[in-house]
């Protein structure tokens, strides 16, 4: 269809516009291109029609239409100049019959009517109005109008610049906080989220202010590709949304082309990470030259020196106005090591990388020698070793391609999705994030080198297939060599990758009173060092992995289990199992049902004691369920007649529920006044129905050999609210005695375990364990 051809009534435009986005053979920039200047026509037309040019008017896009960016559910953002001879009347009725004829085709319209200096004090009072003003572009009428308005607005822009560019950069920020990383969220908004559409404004706004320059590689192709996932969103969901959630992935990537919606996040994430880093560049910029009223930097410290004066960091290495630069006699091609000394420098005080620097090491720098030189990995080390100072270093050596060169199996993991709501991160920004945590515990080993390069490769494995604690072995088992490491060093950190899931696993999964819960772990890690590493490890894992995975309670079931595994390694015998009845003993005196709730760490502490009889933990746990409480641990022992529970509970929300209901709601459970079951079940039913969201069956397995004195079952299953109730009335249909559970929740998952015996206190046979495992599979499903 040819401009001529384009109806000027609302429905032909609609007629017209479906054709055009529905056309194969034509996409990306080239649609958007045609969409604008389809739409373009159109309103001229309809600008023509009212009288627009009689009047002496003027039609302007600006925002995304008038960056000529309109994706299938885009606003049309217009606004109607108005000149100064005609009457507001006059101009509201030009107006009218402009909007309404938009309004009937069916696309959005944002719209204003103005004249050309009360659009020029709104810019001057909202900077989203300016932003999109910025981008003005003119679609019909008198152009002297739309000059004079795109001139006055970039005059006064740069004129204020300095003074309005800190509530531009503090609007950025609030936004990230509230729409989060485009580059680590797993259901992205592309325009509101940091590095998104959104932000590439904001960089076209600095750079046009003169205040501070962008930096300009990939961002044109950022901006094309970002539009381009926008525009398979819309014409896949048929809505004008910007979020990419989750169920709309696979079909939005074959809509670009795209493996699977893994490849589309990694990309999307790569894309993030783009815009991000030279949004974050750019800023930096914009706060080194931005002075205070009286003439003073307000950011760049510089103590006694004067701006442009040099002060060395390291060899090569120089602080020029608040950024780490290469020496002026500084020779990348004759010193491999450079690259990376540049980088400790830097980050170890707490200064950027210029990027003239990174520019000269990325194309001046020569390979680095195999294995690397012990100076080489002592950069390494200490640019981990700055912490939180290191990640915008290791971003600007990772957007250059540095760190790929270095490490060649990072591309690997490079901006890789974790399709888990545990992890903030993708892999690669989560193993970063995990070795500047773990240089806050670098006191706390004897070997502070491998703690912080095992933390830094302890994911490594999520590049390949597989088991990714298997496959980082072979990849650390290779790498480690090359990056300088001798054999005994190279041991260690094969270890610290293998079992780097090891102690959280075994500290919430398993009895840490069984003796051998703890012979296992030492057994694995074998000397009191390599417990140490990997206890930093894992502290540093999951803190960088984000709230869900770590807390004081699992921190201190992994500080128990790593002083029970010292106690064996120096070889002293592990305490005895605690007796709950003696502990206790106060409750169990009385006879009848007690119940005591203690706030501790992070929850309450629940102690039931009552008459023991099959079924107790399932009313339990029917109760706590009912009372929105959440189970993150219990244990129970029978002493004679009575059965003491202990749990360790955290409320869904609110405050917990007053003792004596707890008490009295426990009571009912067990006489059986109270059908907890029936409860439950409603509301299962009313949550299910609510979310709609279907899950994986859950899988039950009886673990071997992991206890000579019970039979461990292990189930993961998402997590709802009769799930514990469910399990434990299957176990005591099959007449079992839960000894001890383990109960822990990450998102949406739920893993419990369960140490179980017979009726005469001993493990289950192999027969029995095998159909108990069934019986509870049946309960679940």
């Amino acid at each position: 269809m040819v401009a001529a051809d384009v109806p000027s009534s609302a429905g032909g435009y609609a007629e017209a516009r479906a054709d055009l986005l529905a056309r194969p053979g034509i996409s990306g920039s080239g649609r958007r291109q045609a969409l604008t200047e389809l739409t373009d026509v159109w309103l001229t037309e309809l600008f023509e029609a009212a009288g627009g040019s009689q009047l002496g008017a003027a039609l302007v896009a600006v925002g995304g239409y008038g960056r000529s960016e309109l994706s299938p559910g885009s606003d049309l953002d217009l606004v109607l100049l108005r000149p100064g001879s005609a009457s507001q009347a006059e101009a509201a009725t030009l107006a009218s019959e402009i909007w309404y004829p938009i309004w009937d085709s069916g696309v959005k319209l944002d719209h204003a009517l103005r004249s050309v200096p009360e659009a020029r004090r709104v810019a001057g009072e909202d900077l989203r109005a300016l932003l999109g003003m910025l981008d003005l572009r003119h679609i019909a009428g008198d152009d002297t109008l739309t000059s004079s308005l795109r001139q006055s607005v970039l005059g006064d822009w740069r004129g204020f610049a300095k003074k309005r560019l800190p509530d531009l950069m503090d609007s950025c920020r609030e936004r990230a906080e509230r729409a989060g990383d485009l580059a680590f969220s797993l259901e992205p908004d592309l325009k509101e989220s940091r590095g998104g559409l959104r932000d590439l404004v904001v960089l076209r706004a600095v750079a046009a202010s003169w205040v501070a320059d962008t930096p300009h590689t990939g961002l044109e192709e950022a901006r094309q590709s970002l539009l381009d996932v926008r525009d398979a969103l819309q014409r896949t969901t048929g809505r004008a949304s910007d979020r990419l959630v989750m169920q709309e992935q696979a079909a939005v990537a074959r809509e670009l082309g795209l493996l699977d919606a893994d490849a589309l996040l990694r990309r999307v994430s790569g894309l993030g990470r783009t815009v991000a880093y030279a949004l974050d560049v750019t800023w930096h910029r914009v706060e080194r030259s931005l002075v205070s009223r009286d003439g003073r930097a307000r950011f760049v410290r510089l103590g006694t020196r004067r701006i442009g004066e040099r002060a060395p960091l390291a060899d090569g290495v120089v602080d020029q106005d608040g950024e780490a630069m290469l020496a002026r006699d500084a020779r990348p091609w004759d010193d491999p090591t450079l690259v990376l000394r540049a980088a400790a420098a830097a980050a170890q005080s707490g200064l950027r990388l210029s990027p003239n620097t990174i520019d000269r090491l990325v194309s001046e720098s020569s390979p680095m020698p195999e294995p690397w030189p012990r100076s080489a990995l002592d950069s390494l080390v200490s640019l981990l070793g700055a912490g939180t100072s290191a990640l915008p270093v290791w971003e600007a050596l990772d957007q250059a391609g540095i760190t790929s060169r270095l490490l060649p199996d990072w591309e690997r993991v490079r901006s890789r999705p974790q399709r888990n709501a545990v992890h903030r991160f993708t892999v690669d920004r989560h193993l970063v994030e995990t070795a500047a945590r773990a240089a806050a515990f670098a006191r706390r080993v004897d070997r502070p080198d491998l703690l912080l390069v095992g933390a830094l490769l302890h994911d490594i494995g999520k590049g390949w297939p597989g088991d990714h604690s298997e496959a980082g072995v072979a990849v650390v088992a290779d790498l480690a060599p090359r990056l300088g490491f001798d054999p005994a060093d190279v041991d260690i950190l094969v270890t610290l990758v293998r079992y780097h899931l090891l102690l959280p696993d075994t500290a919430t999964r398993r009895d840490l009173e069984d003796p051998a819960t703890i012979a296992h772990v030492a057994a694995c890690v074998r000397t009191s060092e390599v417990l140490d590493l990997l206890h930093a490890l894992t502290e540093a894992d999951g803190i960088a992995t984000g709230p869900l995975a770590w807390n004081e309670w699992k921190a201190g079931l992994i500080a128990d289990l790593v002083e029970r595994t010292h106690a064996v390694l120096r070889g002293h015998a592990v305490p005895p199992q605690p007796d709950l009845a003696t502990a206790y003993a106060d409750l169990v005196g009385a006879g009848v049902l007690a119940v005591r709730a203690t706030p501790v760490a992070g929850g309450l502490e629940v102690i039931v004691v009552a008459p023991d009889r099959v079924g107790m933990l399932a009313a339990v746990a029917g109760v706590l369920s009912l009372n929105r409480l959440t189970v993150r641990s219990a244990s129970t022992q029978t002493s004679g007649t009575v059965a003491v529970q202990v749990w360790q509970v955290l409320p869904e929300y609110g405050d917990p529920p007053a003792v004596d209901r707890l008490r009295e709601d426990i009571r009912r459970a067990l006489d059986g006044t109270l059908d907890v079951g029936e409860r439950l079940a409603r509301r299962e039913e009313s949550s299910v129905v609510r979310s709609g969201v279907p899950v994986p069956p859950a899988r039950v397995d009886v673990v071997h050999a992991a206890s000579a004195t019970a039979t461990v079952l292990e189930i993961r299953a998402h997590d709802r609210p009769a799930l514990l109730h469910r399990i434990g009335a299957a176990l005591a249909a099959a007449k079992v005695d839960v000894r001890s559970a383990l109960v822990t929740t990450l998102g949406s998952e739920a893993v419990d375990v369960f140490y179980l015996v017979d009726s005469g206190g001993d493990p289950l046979d192999d027969e029995a364990a095998t159909a108990l495992a069934q019986s509870v599979r049946t309960a679940l499903r």
